[in-house]
Parts: structure tokens; sequence; C-alpha cells
């Protein structure tokens, strides 16, 4: 039996399951957590301790096709301006709680398209942030950056404010393919803003590609990542795409006869890695490349590898905060996520209160599960020895947990003493493989394919 047959007989082809970011994944999300919960985490923080921060710009100048994430279109820069405005005020109530000496670990802006902000707006809003929280040694200031909504001046200024990562989103540099998604980007384009971003000392670049797109083939999908290690990115994250026009409407746009079958979307991935390890990146979990050199292949190499609402992170603060409407925040007693709607978000910013409308306190073995799963899709094995020592769980209700997922993908998983690990071959199964351990109803939730 070929290792597609059995993958197959597995169901990695028809299964549709969480890309866990978190645990419980987001639709498990509900009310209950609100801006007094919201604020109590954020006092219960210890004084001096490192954090991660995100800001979400959810604005773009054209709505790309293939994008399901919330963001609305605008011609013009005034609804970005107030939007700033909010978002410095959000800032400003967050200082009111924050205990005293805490420090950035990671800042990162991201939307929608951050660099949509103007100069002066981009200056001021990380003003505000370092007002409130300083960066600590060696932190990371990143912003997601769209080639066609970028110049030199708003590159200064990012500079200038501390920005030392840039992540560029590719896609695919094709152009059918990129008609087809509406999101018209030349390779040209797109190697001028890495050179324009190396030019300003900022050493290290990330790029997202993705596979499994309507007209993709293993020749189109070739040529567009042989162009992009041409820009020699630092970390590439190789997405797959997800196609959901019941959920984004834009995907609409899309035909979806044009799609790859799943089989189809296993040999571009696989083509794809191919690439990106023969020419010297590390495999980062399950989608994900990175330089040797790098601080996440680095911590891939040490253990130290997390997951967040972000994909792969080397970023070990147990808080992250998001600001802005629909972001997410993480804490040790739980997620809290604000309210989506951009108007709901300005009204509750300026009435004095935070904007945070539901989320989920972590109970039974929320904790449990959540570090079995990040294990999995971090470093492909659970390690016994180190749950047992980290988590109140008798060792014969583990030793079940992880049997019953051994049962359940013979061949691809190896269980002994140690713990569980994925195999080589079962890799391509590992969200369904992380989806034992999961203790919550799937069947509300329409998660992407498995592949």
């Amino acid at each position: 039996m070929t290792v597609e047959s059995q993958l197959m007989r597995l169901g990695l082809f028809d299964a549709r399951v969480p890309r866990y970011t978190s645990y419980p994944t987001a639709p498990h999300f509900a009310g209950g957590v609100g801006p007094e919960t919201f604020v109590s985490w954020i006092e219960a923080i210890p004084e001096g301790s490192e954090i991660s921060l995100y800001l979400h710009v959810p604005f773009c100048r054209r709505l790309c096709w293939f994008c399901a994430c919330r963001t609305q279109g605008t011609s013009s820069d005034a609804p970005v301006l107030a939007y700033t405005q909010v978002l410095k005020a959000e800032i400003a109530m967050l200082k009111r709680h924050l205990p005293a000496g805490v420090r950035l670990s990671r800042l990162h802006w991201g939307g929608g398209t951050p660099t949509l902000l103007a100069p002066d707006s981009m200056r001021e809003l990380a003003t505000a942030v370092f007002d409130v929280v300083p960066m600590a040694e060696g932190a990371e200031f990143s912003v997601e950056i769209d080639p066609n909504e970028i110049d030199a001046a708003r590159l200064d200024a990012l500079a200038a404010s501390g920005m030392n990562r840039a992540s560029i989103g590719v896609q695919d540099f094709d152009p059918e393919i990129q008609k087809t998604i509406g999101r018209e980007q030349s390779y040209e384009l797109t190697k001028q803003v890495a050179d324009m971003i190396r030019d300003r000392g900022i050493a290290s670049l990330n790029a997202d590609i993705l596979y499994g797109l309507p007209f993709q083939t293993n020749a189109r999908i070739s040529d567009s990542v042989q162009k992009l290690l041409t820009l020699n990115p630092d970390r590439v994250a190789l997405y797959g795409y997800a196609h959901v026009p019941w959920m984004s409407r834009r995907q609409q746009m899309i035909p979806s006869d044009a799609m790859p079958t799943p089989q189809e979307r296993l040999a571009l991935f696989e083509t794809a890695r191919q690439l990106f390890t023969w020419d010297g990146y590390d495999e980062i979990g399950i989608d994900h490349f990175a330089r040797p050199t790098d601080s996440m292949a680095k911590a891939a190499k040490a253990g130290t590898l997390r997951r967040n609402f972000q994909g792969y992170t080397d970023d070990t603060a147990p808080v992250l905060i998001g600001l802005g409407a629909s972001s997410i925040s993480r804490f040790p007693q739980g997620f809290a996520q604000n309210v989506s709607g951009t108007a709901d978000y300005t009204k509750a910013i300026r009435a004095g209160q935070f904007s945070t409308h539901r989320g989920h306190v972590f109970k039974d073995e929320d904790t449990l599960r959540s570090r079995i799963i990040e294990a999995l899709m971090c470093d492909f094995r659970v390690s016994r020895a180190e749950i047992l020592a980290n988590f109140p769980v008798r060792a014969d209700r583990l030793d079940g947990m992880l049997r019953n997922a051994a049962d359940a993908f013979p061949g691809m998983v190896k269980l002994d003493e140690n713990g569980l690990s994925i195999l080589p071959q079962g890799r391509p199964l590992t969200r369904m493989i992380a989806r034992a351990f999961d203790a919550y109803d799937q069947t509300k939730a329409q998660h992407s394919a498995a592949i």
C-alpha cells in the first residue's frame, strides 16, 4: 500500500479540521468574557514581565478575493485615520491597567493592510505603544506589508519606529492565478519592495505563499517558489488556500471548478516543500520554512517553538494582548476577543471601555490538551515526561489518551515509553492527529481542508 493510499484510507483528502492556532479554537469562544474579565487578566500580569502585543488594522485599499480575513475596503484615508485615533485611545486605556515594568517581547501589526497608514500615523502609533510598553532587549517589531501599498516614506517611518522584521504577502507570481484570486502583484514590484526593506537595514524578511490555488499546477508553483527564493526570505509560510465561499462572500468570485483536487493539493505542497528544503531551509512545523540562522529555526531545534494566531512563533511570552477590532488576546487564564465590527469597536472605546465581547475561560483539561496539541503541531511529538511534570494528570489517564490516538492512526505514529511521535509519512495528518485530543464538538464549526 502506497503512502498516498494510506493517507486516503485515514481520511486526509476528505477531512476538514482546525488549524489549531489556539485551543479551544475560536469557533468555541462564547459570551461570559467581557471588559471586566479582560481588565482583571491584564492587572494579573506580573510586574516586570514580558508580553506580546498585536495591533489589527482591518482596512485594505482593495479586497483580494482569496482572503477570508476580517477586513473592509476603503478608497479614502479618512476611515483609516479615524480608526488609528481609536487604537491610540485603546492603547491609553491599556496603560491604566498594565502593571509596572512590563516590557514587549513581540509587537506585530497585522490586518488588513497596516501599511495603509500614513507615515505620520505610523510614527504616532508606534510612539503610543512604546510609551505604554517599551521594547525589551532583543524584542521584535514586525509589520505585514502589502507591496502594492507601500512606498519609501512609509518604509522610512516604520524603520525609524523600530520595525526589525517585515512580512510580505506573495500568494503566487503567476499572472493568471493572480487575476483569478484578485491579487495582481508582479515579481518585479515584490523584489523592489524587498530590496527597499533590506536597504533600510531591516535584516529579517518573512514571506507568505499559497498552495491549492485555482489553476495552480506543479510547474506553476515551482516557478513561483523559485522566484520567491531569489528574494532570500528568512522565513516562509506555505499556507494551504482555504476555499470557503459559504463563509467568505468575496471568494464566490473564484471559480470552484478551477480548484485542484485534495490529491493535487498534496502534490503542490510537496513540490514547494522540496524546493525550500533543497535551497537550505529548515522545515518548521507543518507549513513553515526558515533559514538555519533564523530565530524560528533555532527555536524549533531547541524545542521552544510555539503556536499562536499568526501561526508559528519563537515567542514564549505567556501573554498576548490583541488591540483593534476582532483582535484576540491570550492569557494564562483564557482567551478574550474584541468585537469584530469597527463601528461597535469604536463605540466601546469612545465610551471608555474595552470592546471585549466573547472568549473562553480555561477549565477542566483545556491547558493539558492545549499543550499536547501544540507539541504535535510544533514538534510532531508529545513528551510523556514533560506532560506529567507540568500538568496534574494521572499517568494512566495520559497513557490512555496517547494510546487512543495511536490506535486511530496505525503506521503513522509511534507510541513508546517516551510518548507519542508522528512518523515522517504521517506528517500530512498532523492536524487530524491533533484533533484526536480535542474535547470540543467539531460539528459546530466549518473548518478548512486537512490538506
